[in-house]
């Protein structure tokens, strides 16, 4: 890993002239997110309001499951459709209710850089143990290496906690770029990438890239996540955990145990669910699989629709074939 004074030299010369710092970096062990995390969901009552009573309920259930920690206003939190006050609410919630040595990952992207530091303070002072930063992209034709670099360089200057960088291309339409994705890795403060593309070479290559720095890669979904960990991921962000949160995390023990045979088998049983509640059918579908599995799924938040009965009758053939209802 660079020493951060060389790291700060590089960034300056990036950045066109030195920059002071709002924070002091010290050298030592990064920040450890190897494990598995639901992205949790967002409960909404039937007027769309958050239901923070159902959303405790849900963590009561989850701090029986060996997650490493939560995932909390990623995209299956349905973020974009919450106010930035609802976003920190939900972090704080969380917090009281997760137990100690749980680690609380909170999503902070928003479309400035100038917007994605003031909330990664916010979420910092809510309980966050790390920021989970997605790329931006509604100008995304602008959104090269050149400027993505820039502003997470930025952020993580910036941030009290430490910055995981989020790829989430089907939802963004951006591709965090490998090259800078090695430059950032080299950064004190950025510990890590969910990776949610399912490309597995690009994944392979993100893990080799980086490899000298002691940054980590999570796969960002169930379906590919006993390939990534066979490249070198080390953990996982995973809709599925939602709903099936202890079979995510014995994937996770049989791949980290080497026992790829059970792992395979495990996995392929997780593929067809993970897909429909994600690439599919989406945050609705996720929804309505996590009530018959006991948890709060709640409604949705509009413009997001529930689903058809059509929908409904697909999503439960892709659970039931696979033998999990």
């Amino acid at each position: 890993m660079l020493c951060v004074r060389a790291w700060r030299g590089l960034s300056a010369l990036l950045r066109g002239g030195p920059r002071t710092h709002s924070r002091s970096y010290t050298a030592g062990a990064r920040l450890d997110i190897s494990g598995i995390y639901p992205p949790i969901a967002t409960p909404f009552t039937h007027t769309e309001d958050v239901d923070y009573q159902k959303l405790e309920e849900n963590l009561h259930k989850y701090a029986k499951l060996p997650f490493k920690g939560l995932v909390v206003q990623g995209s299956n939190g349905e973020y974009p459709f919450l106010t930035e006050e609802e976003r920190v609410e939900v972090v704080k919630t969380v917090r009281k209710s997760l137990p100690a040595g749980k680690l609380l990952l909170a999503g902070s992207g928003c479309e400035s850089t100038r917007a994605t530091v003031q909330l990664s303070e916010k979420m910092a002072a809510a309980g966050a143990d790390a920021v989970l930063v997605v790329t931006p992209c509604f100008y995304k034709s602008k959104m090269d290496s050149q400027a993505l670099i820039k502003h997470y360089s930025t952020v993580a200057d910036r941030s009290p906690v430490p910055v995981v960088l989020y790829s989430v291309p089907a939802n963004t339409g951006v591709d965090l770029p490998l090259d800078a994705v090695a430059f950032l890795s080299q950064h004190p403060n950025i510990v890590g990438l969910k990776d949610s593309g399912g490309d597995i070479t690009r994944i392979s290559l993100a893990v080799h890239k980086t490899k000298r720095h002691d940054f980590q890669v999570l796969a960002g979904s169930a379906g590919f996540l006993m390939a990534a960990y066979c490249v070198g991921a080390v953990g996982g962000v995973c809709a599925l955990a939602n709903i099936l949160g202890r079979e995510v995390c014995e994937l996770e023990r049989l791949c980290v145990s080497g026992r790829w045979e059970e792992a395979r088998v495990l996995q392929q049983l997780l593929i067809e669910p993970n897909a429909a509640v994600t690439r599919k059918l989406g945050v609705p579908a996720l929804k309505q699989a996590m009530e018959w599995f006991g948890f709060h799924g709640g409604a949705c938040r509009s413009p997001h629709q529930p689903l058809t009965e059509a929908e409904t009758q697909q999503l439960r053939r892709d659970f039931a074939s696979n033998g999990w209802l």
